[in-house]
């Protein structure tokens, strides 16, 4: 599913990759980072060490030495100079993509099951027009848990802001656009588009942020969103 996502500039990790279990992932965290989570329960702990196991083989695959991978402002991780970086991890699934400075500014992942959400989220994590918008996808296409593939948007989206402002972005402050582009027994894919809706003044010296773009896949079980902001100046590489 990442490789559905990213571009070739993006280094995509899934934990099924790794080969690890449980008690691997966790003895692979940094002292460090150990304190960092150490009084979460179990599952939380194994999530963060799943995650940031990925994190580490994407930086072994991008020709940076591994490290510890420690939460900053509002729980984001703290990449090494010259990285960005998103994680994400749901039931069953972690995973972590990586990109080089030069090439990407921010990026945003986010992974979560392929089910409907409860009842009444879809109105509390979207605008009106989102909610009429996945309403009326469901009618055309029932098997695809639009609700939750939005949901993915916008935790995608939030990602990709708070490393650029350090501000919260509430549900309500980006509009999210998905279009499909095809599909397959296996997949389905498409195009993000995430209007910000409130002041998007950048605190990294660069332009201030009016919407990001990404792409989106339901497989194997799950939806994931992604989005790939660029510097100024730098193109986009692969789909």
């Amino acid at each position: 599913m990442i490789d559905d996502l990213f571009p070739p500039d993006v280094v995509g990790v899934t934990d099924a990759e790794l080969g690890l279990d449980d008690a691997a992932l966790l003895a692979s965290l940094y002292p460090v980072e150990v304190e960092q989570i150490g009084a979460a329960v179990e599952r939380r702990r194994i999530d963060f060490a799943g995650a940031r196991a990925c994190a580490r083989e994407a930086m072994s695959r991008l020709g940076v030495p591994a490290g510890p991978v420690l939460r900053g402002g509002r729980g984001m991780p703290v990449w090494p100079s010259g990285l960005v970086g998103t994680l994400t991890h749901t039931e069953g699934l972690r995973a972590a993509a990586l990109a080089p400075t030069a090439r990407v500014r921010s990026l945003g992942l986010d992974v979560e099951r392929h089910a409907p959400l409860a009842a009444g989220v879809l109105e509390a994590v979207s605008l009106p027009e989102e909610a009429a918008w996945v309403r009326a996808a469901r009618a055309e296409v029932a098997d695809v848990a639009w609700d939750a593939l939005l949901f993915t948007a916008k935790e995608a989206t939030y990602k990709a802001w708070f490393p650029l402002t350090n501000r919260w972005l509430g549900f309500g402050d980006a509009h999210i656009t998905l279009v499909p582009d095809g599909d397959d027994d296996e997949v389905v894919t498409g195009t993000l588009r995430s209007r910000i809706l409130v002041d998007g003044h950048a605190v990294d010296g660069g332009p201030d942020l009016v919407e990001f773009r990404g792409r989106w896949a339901v497989r194997d079980g799950y939806v994931a969103s992604a989005i790939v902001l660029r510097p100024a100046g730098v193109d986009s590489v692969g789909p």
